[in-house]
Parts: structure tokens; sequence; C-alpha cells
């Protein structure tokens, strides 16, 4: 008999699970519209020129090997990797507020955030999520021992930003209570607040002493401008619109396309003021959770994107893979959304195009869901989240006419 007891089988992640289902279905015209990564028009992975470039600078430098990282990481990455979100112009980092640290992509941001704020944050350890949000957000969190609550956001009746009820959670929750953040391309929704609403959501958390704490997985992936996909973190910074401590999550799995790399950093702003005791006692504490998780950060997709931030001609080349993938994106939600249109599908789809990043809301519901998949082999996930970056030219039309079954089909059974 086993010595383990109340070991229960947990079922497939939703995600992975989804992925497998896509590939043991042998429809040659199948469409995977349900993992988050970048495809090309050929719906092939894309590796960016500027990373191309930045790895065989690394491979043929004299000092290349695969040597241990420190504990934090490998500093010039980090270090490049904050003057990304924060602006080279950053207040924080003018000030020297700023602790940052290498991290196993967005996930292990959030994870190594989660765990320091377990211990050694002291307000509410009620975290509030999106509603919607990334399903990974509650998984994390929970699993650290946190109480997870949410507030408003998407309106499915508009399909828009519930901006009403966003204000209201953040008024009703306890004082300094941790609100997690989407930077920009909120996932699921790809719904953004305006820079107006970001003022207005900004000043009612400082109003209440909220922790803040932003997760960017998407900057200039989403706009195609890093500045601009910035904006809600520099403005709360730069401005003093936040006080209190701000925690920010970063990845560049997306913009540098590194997602089994697992290149991503974390960012703590303890104080509106410089405080160099708390921010090297803060360090060290990031760097007892690192050793004992993973003992220090993996090398080769660290110095990769070190590369890309710290060589003009590389960064140039990544802005405008930055264009390139976010337009491709722009083009098939225009796409998608002018063939809803012309079929005459029921309902309106102008929120498509209304929406950033990689990802669309659809509207639809879990059953329209599941008959796109069985009937029509189209998969996207089950709350209607679909990945635009699957869709291109030479599926974008037979996509259209398959949502426009399942929502004539589902409208008639109503009847």
């Amino acid at each position: 008999m086993s010595k383990f007891v109340g070991v229960t089988e947990l079922p497939p992640d939703p995600l992975f699970g989804l992925k497998a289902r896509y590939n043991a279905d042998s429809r040659s015209d199948k469409v995977d519209l349900g993992i988050g990564a970048y495809r090309d028009n050929n719906g092939k992975p894309w590796i960016l020129p500027a990373v191309k470039q930045a790895e065989q600078k690394l491979i043929t430098s004299h000092d290349y090997n695969h040597e241990y990282l420190s504990i934090s990481g490998f500093e010039p990455f980090f270090n490049a990797a904050a003057k990304v979100i924060l602006g080279g112009d950053s207040l924080a980092i003018a000030e020297k507020r700023v602790v940052s640290q290498q991290s196993l992509s967005g996930t292990g941001a959030l994870h190594l955030a989660g765990v320091f704020i377990k211990q050694f944050y002291n307000g509410n350890h009620t975290i509030y999520l999106s509603q919607p949000t990334w399903a990974n957000h509650k998984q994390i969190f929970e699993y650290i021992g946190f109480k997870v609550a949410s507030y408003p956001y998407w309106d499915n009746e508009t399909k828009s930003l519930d901006l009403k009820g966003y204000l209201a959670a953040i008024e009703d929750a306890a004082p300094g209570s941790i609100f997690v953040l989407h930077a920009c391309a909120h996932n699921p929704t790809g719904l953004d607040p305006n820079e107006a609403q970001w003022d207005q959501i900004l000043k009612a958390l400082e109003k209440k002493q909220h922790l803040v704490l932003f997760d960017s997985a998407y900057q200039g992936f989403a706009s195609g401008d890093l500045n601009k996909d910035a904006h809600a973190i520099r403005h709360a910074i730069n401005n003093r619109i936040i006080t209190s401590p701000i925690v920010i999550c970063q990845s560049f799995a997306k913009n540098c396309g590194m997602y089994g790399e697992r290149v991503g950093a974390i960012h703590i702003i303890a104080t509106s003021q410089p405080n160099d005791a708390l921010n090297r006692a803060i360090k060290s504490q990031l760097n007892r959770i690192i050793r004992s998780e993973l003992s220090n950060p993996p090398a080769y997709g660290s110095k990769i994107v070190a590369k890309i931030l710290s060589d003009p001609q590389l960064y140039a080349q990544w802005e405008q893979d930055l264009i390139t993938m976010s337009s491709r994106i722009h083009q098939m939600r225009a796409a998608l959304r002018g063939k809803l249109e012309e079929l005459g599908t029921p309902g309106t789809w102008d929120h498509i195009t209304s929406q950033t990043g990689m990802f669309s809301f659809t509207g639809l519901n879990k059953e329209m869901v599941d008959r796109l998949e069985q009937v029509h082999g189209v998969y996207m996930v089950s709350s209607g989240r679909a990945s635009v970056a699957g869709l291109n030219e030479g599926n974008v039309d037979r996509v259209a006419k398959a949502i426009d079954e399942v929502v004539r089909y589902h409208s008639k059974s109503k009847l």
C-alpha cells in the first residue's frame, strides 16, 4: 500500500488539455485559436530576426559559456529590463528606488512576488483579480495561501469595461488590499482601460492605499509601441499617482518570442523616497527565495534578451519585429470582423477590433465553443477567448463561417 494518502487525480489543465485535443484531431483543416503564442501568416512559430541576430552574436562572443548565473540572475538583463518597462527617464530608477531580480518568465515573477508579499506585506492579504483574468493568476496565489477575490472588469452586455463596478470594488475593498492589474493587452479580454480611465483607477487605488501589482506580459506586443504599452505603469510612478509600494512582474515570452526560455523579471518599488537599507533587505530576501526554489535563474534566454536591449542595432530590429507581430494581429482582427459582418452573423462584432493584443473575448459561450471544436475543428478556450495570432489569410474565412454557423445554430435552438 502507498504511504501517500489523499492524492486525487486532477483534471488536465484546461489550456494544455485543449492543445492535446487539437493535436489528436486528424482533420487537416483544424484551427488552433487556443494557445497563447504568436504564429506567422503560414501558421508557423516565428523566431524574431532580432533574436536570431542576438543568438549569433552571443554564441560567437569570446566569453560565451554555460556557467551559473548569480542568484539574482543576469544583471545586464534585469537592469535593462527595468528601463524597458519603466522608461529610460524613470523617476524611480533615477532615485534608485527599484529592486530588480530575474525570474522564470512572468509566471515565476508572479510566484516570487506572491511569496515575498505573503511573508513581508503588512496589509490586507486578500488579492483582487479582474473578472475574468488569466486562469493561472488564481492558481498561483491560492497555492501560496492568499485569499483570492475579484473585481468587475468585463461587461458582457456591452462588451466593454465595467469601470463603475471596477471603481466600486476598489472603494469597497479593505484598505491595503492587493490588486493585480494587467499593464496592457488584458488576458483574456484584450480590453484595456483608456488613459483617462487608467487615471481614475490608479487614483482610486492610491486613495485606499492598496498594493498595486502590475502583470506586464505583452509590452510592445499589444500596440507595437513599447512606450504606449507601459503607459499605466509609468503614469503611476512618474506622476506620483501611486505612493504606496508597486510590484511589477515582467515577461519576455511574447514580445521576444522567448516562450520556452522563460525569461522574466520582477521589479519592486517599495517606497516613494530612496531607502538603500530597505532595498538591500528586499534584495536579500528575494535572493533567499530564489536560492531555495531554483538556486539561480537560467542563463541562455536572459543573455539573448540582454543583447537585444543593450545593442542599438538589435533594439531597433526588435522594435520593428514588434510592429510586424502587432500589425499582423491587427489585420486579422479586422479581417475576422469584416467577414462576420459580411456574413450577417447575428450580434455585433466591433469589439474584436476595439480589443488589443493576442486575445479576443469573442462573446461566444461554452456551448458555441464546444460546437466549434466538434463540428468545425476550430479550437478555442471555453470562455470564448480566441488567440487572434492563430488566424491567418488561409484560415480566417473558414473560422468566420464556422462562427457564423454556431451562432445561428444556437440562436435557432433558443426559438
